[in-house]
């Protein structure tokens, strides 16, 4: 081997050397990085990811964005209850047919060019009536069928809807000329300035008025004008379904009307601007509005064992659900998933994924379908 050869080798031996040593002493300082920082840095990190996670999906979803869509009710005919709300100016705006179920769904509205909801896709408005028909028993024809309404003294739980009117006096007077009865008419007792219609289940319609009493009588009532204004149902505990309502389901509260003399006490909530104290008419400031839910506590029943309200989907049946609209159906189940919610229906469940239920404090199933407008699911 040449003198130059050899000292190649050595240089080479030496250079490899220095390589091994080098890479030794990187692996030796991975491995003492891991032993310090494993037990700071990975919990860390391991929060901060959980943490990303929920608001990400508190981000991608917008409560301020939902609709209180509708109310569903089961009707024994479901022509003469599309005849009779369409006497109080809605429309069949859809009609969902599911044979192989044996019901159909009718989704009543305000369309008239006045209406607060003109000309919108059905799942991005707010106040309309479902009503569901099961016709595989036959119910239209059956004379031993009848709903729940749930005002008996049994079986209570949901009050009524609210149908809010220009001129209250003509607008009873239609509905009584048309051969409707009333549960209370409008000069019964001592509130003068609201009426209770029965539809042809003998559910509820409140009748109210958006413009001063005194200031309607003998003017004809125009129905383009009416808003399907809210929904009531009954509630054990006002504390907790509030904190539902407003924590969980992102409603405002709009109105408090306590009657400390009756004994309750009503809150309205809806999505949408807070509503100012006073209207400039004097009348209530939500009354031209739709998708208010009004809550009623009678006063003591929280603490009261015997008081449990009926859904309207136990046996007797009648109520069935309100339902909310929502910006994007995956991420808002997935934060009503976070916020512990209980579920009667999650959206991967059974056949039907375009639609979820959860439960309130009373029970009372909540649907939650896609606002089509917003993000297309459906097609519906």
């Amino acid at each position: 081997m040449s003198i130059a050869l050899a000292m190649v080798v050595a240089i080479t031996k030496d250079v490899r050397g220095i390589i091994s040593a080098s890479s030794a002493i990187k692996k030796a300082t991975r491995s003492l990085q891991k032993v310090m920082f494993r037990p700071i840095v990975q919990p860390f990190l391991t929060r901060r990811t959980f943490t990303s996670s929920r608001t990400l999906a508190a981000a991608m979803t917008d409560t301020s964005s939902y609709k209180f869509n509708h109310t569903m009710l089961r009707v024994k005919d479901p022509q003469r209850s599309v005849k009779f709300y369409e006497l109080l100016g809605m429309k069949l705006i859809n009609k969902l047919e599911n044979p192989d179920a044996s019901f159909d769904l009718y989704f009543m509205a305000y369309d008239d060019p006045k209406a607060a909801n003109h000309g919108k896709h059905w799942t991005d408005r707010e106040g309309l009536i479902e009503l569901t028909h099961n016709y595989e028993s036959g119910t239209e024809k059956d004379d031993n069928y009848t709903v729940n309404n749930g005002n008996g003294k049994e079986n209570r739980g949901f009050g009524h809807v609210c149908i809010s009117v220009d001129h209250i006096q003509d607008a009873c007077k239609r509905i009584s000329d048309a051969g409707y009865s009333f549960q209370k008419r409008l000069e019964d007792g001592r509130m003068r300035s609201i009426a209770f219609a029965l539809d042809p289940d003998n559910y509820w319609v409140e009748i109210i008025s958006q413009n001063p009493v005194s200031e309607t009588e003998g003017k004809k009532s125009d129905v383009a004008t009416y808003r399907m204004n809210h929904t009531m149902i009954r509630v054990k505990d006002a504390e907790k379904s509030l904190k539902f309502y407003q924590d969980v389901m992102g409603m405002t509260l709009q109105r408090t009307s306590e009657q400390k003399e009756a004994g309750f006490t009503l809150y309205f909530l809806s999505y949408g601007p807070k509503a100012p104290e006073q209207s400039a008419n004097g009348v209530n400031p939500i009354a031209d509005r739709e998708g208010i839910l009004e809550l009623t506590w009678n006063h003591g029943s929280e603490s009261d064992p015997n008081v449990k309200y009926h859904n309207g989907n136990d046996e007797p049946q009648g109520f069935g659900h309100t339902c909310v609209s929502v910006d994007d159906l995956d991420v808002a189940c997935k934060r009503f998933d976070d916020m512990k919610v209980s579920w009667k229906k999650r959206l991967t469940d059974g056949r039907m994924k375009n639609v979820a239920f959860i439960l309130d404090p009373d029970n009372y199933w909540i649907e939650v379908i896609q606002n089509e407008k917003l993000k297309n699911r459906a097609s519906w």
